[in-house]
């Protein structure tokens, strides 16, 4: 049993080095934050456009007359 505990212990310290130390964690959502409120910016300007762009296609898809019928 006690070789399994140590066995578990050392695979897993490895892993903790991935897991980064609190303070660069808050810096990273620091810079996520800020990242987000830079994009609303352009995101309140393309949204609008994106969503007439889309509309007006999809106008275009389910609006079409359906073709003539074929003379026999």
């Amino acid at each position: 049993m006690l070789q399994l505990f140590f066995t578990i212990a050392f695979s897993a310290a490895p892993l903790t080095l991935y897991i980064p130390p609190i303070r660069c964690l808050t810096m990273f959502v620091e810079t996520m934050e800020e990242m987000g409120m830079e994009g609303r910016v352009y995101s309140r300007r393309v949204f609008p456009r994106a969503r007439i762009a889309w509309s007006r296609l999809l106008d275009c898809f389910f609006s079409s007359s359906p073709p003539p019928p074929r003379r026999p």
